[in-house]
């Protein structure tokens, strides 16, 4: 059965793209730089965690984890007294996970210049229950020709991520029978 298929069965109603999308502003400061003086890039990826995590929650309505983080991008430093935005939205939904969309700006905080994209990122989190078990999610309603279009993206990348899993429990499987530990 289809991702489709299982959520037209469970009746859950449509939510659009617009209804989860978040943005998560932050002023870095100098205790979080890194050795060359520019904001650690751990701190960006938890900024992008943050803010990934709370669109999941937006979209699903509930709790969600993150399974896995896709393509980041570092494309820009960021500096001491940047205004970062960090802004997400949930490109894409199966039967329990969301592939949620990030993208990095940062500005001057005491400019009136025009943000810079600094970083992106795609992370795939997986709504579950109480008990930690996965639960069933919305789909997502693309409204835009940008929506549509990163929803497509997002099934290329969901496409790739699972031959490479596939692939990769086959060379394993391949050697354990060839009688390599590994």
């Amino acid at each position: 059965m289809t991702d489709q298929a299982q959520r037209q069965e469970s009746d859950i109603p449509g939510k659009p793209t617009s209804a989860s999308r978040t943005t998560l502003s932050h002023i870095m400061t100098a205790s979080e730089t890194n050795l060359l003086g520019t904001v650690h890039g751990g701190v960006i990826m938890k900024l992008v965690d943050d803010v990934a995590g709370a669109v999941a929650g937006r979209h699903s309505g509930g709790p969600a984890v993150t399974a896995s983080m896709d393509e980041m991008v570092f494309l820009e430093p960021v500096r001491v007294g940047d205004l970062v935005h960090v802004r997400a939205q949930c490109n894409w939904t199966g039967r329990s996970s969301m592939e949620i969309g990030v993208r990095v700006l940062a500005e001057r905080w005491n400019e009136s210049t025009p943000p810079t994209q600094v970083g992106s990122a795609y992370l795939v989190f997986a709504a579950v229950d109480a008990d930690g078990k996965p639960r069933t999610v919305p789909p997502v309603i693309p409204e835009t020709d940008r929506d549509k279009r990163r929803y497509q993206e997002a099934q290329i990348r969901r496409t790739h991520r699972l031959a490479r899993r596939r692939a990769i429990k086959e060379l394993r499987e391949r050697r354990a029978a060839e009688g390599y530990e590994d």
